[in-house]
């Protein structure tokens, strides 16, 4: 890549690695995305079905019905996969392929995946 091209910022980036993730995931109605965006005050997550194009289940550390075990960001985000989890169990959603977003597996967007294993979800 030409320096000309360069990403300059971070979020130009975290796009790009995103893009790259998004080469090889695919959400299926079998077998649908998890995807994490994270926001420097909240997170948010939703798993989606890309052949259908639509959204199945969406939540961020925002509604009522999280309520975390803890203080700080990391507690809220795990209870934010847990509770997706549980919704997406409820659905008959079991398995699904985790999409980081092209941030590091470490954590908020961790706290996210083991809480929604802690859900009932397989990745």
């Amino acid at each position: 890549m030409r320096p000309i091209h360069k990403p300059k910022t971070r979020g130009e980036r975290r796009y790009r690695r995103h893009l790259r993730l998004r080469k090889k995931i695919r959400g299926t109605e079998n077998r649908p995305r998890l995807a994490v965006y994270r926001s420097l005050k909240h997170v948010y997550a939703q798993i989606i079905d890309d052949d259908g194009g639509r959204t199945l289940i969406g939540l961020s550390d925002q509604a009522k019905e999280v309520v975390a075990e803890g203080e700080g960001k990391i507690a809220a985000s795990f209870a934010v996969g847990k509770l997706l989890g549980e919704r997406a169990t409820a659905a008959g959603i079991k398995k699904v392929v985790f999409d980081r977003g092209g941030y590091p597996y470490h954590g908020r967007v961790k706290a996210v995946a083991d809480g929604a294993r802690k859900g009932g979800l397989e990745f």
